[in-house]
């Protein structure tokens, strides 16, 4: 993601680490699509694909995917941190750490470099914007499941991916997991929640 002036510290956004309890060991799913939906109807907001549009997408995310489709892509989008010393992990894979290595989720050199082409378009935003991230449910949002929150961080290192501890230090938002559309399918119904940039 990319704040605009007058915000000149760079900041990303770890879309959706989805923790349910505080352990030692991080496990996340990043099945994200979307970091800046834009609703056709903003008074019917809505998360399927008939009713809004992705203008910026989530880091390294493979824009031509099905939505909700990428359980079976090689490499996978789950990453599992080491137990080893999970304050200073990586909080997004890097496709070489981990006890599950997951698919590479870290910044471009330049930032750029992990956006567009095969990868979806960067969300560019101001302070005071606000963002509307899509998801889909994967069977967690079902009456039996616990209603997890999405958390939303901005990191404010400059240059390099941030520490897990930094990471969960900058905690802006927490989304319901189950803020989701109605429909049959379980495992792709389109989820998401909004939230304002600070």
């Amino acid at each position: 993601m990319h704040l605009t002036p007058p915000t000149l510290a760079a900041v990303l956004v770890s879309a959706l680490a989805l923790l349910t309890h505080l352990t030692p060991q991080v496990q996340a799913h990043s099945w994200a699509d979307c970091i800046d939906w834009r609703f056709k109807n903003p008074s019917k907001k809505a998360w399927g694909s008939s009713d809004g549009e992705c203008k910026g997408y989530a880091r390294r995310f493979p824009q031509d995917s099905e939505f909700g489709a990428l359980d079976h892509a090689n490499p996978s989008r789950h990453y599992q941190q080491d137990n080893k010393d999970p304050d200073n992990a990586l909080p997004c894979s890097d496709h070489k750490h981990g006890k599950d290595k997951g698919a590479n989720e870290t910044r471009g050199d330049p930032v750029e470099a992990a956006y567009g082409g095969k990868f979806g378009p960067m969300t560019h935003t101001r302070v005071g914007d606000t963002l509307c991230v899509r998801w889909p449910a994967k069977n967690h949002a079902e009456k039996n499941e616990d209603n997890t929150q999405v958390l939303i961080n901005l990191a404010q290192r400059e240059g390099e991916d941030p520490t897990q501890k930094q990471l969960t230090n900058s905690l802006v938002a927490k989304l319901p997991y189950k803020a989701c559309d109605k429909n049959d399918n379980t495992d792709r119904r389109p989820c998401g929640g909004c939230f304002k940039v600070p």
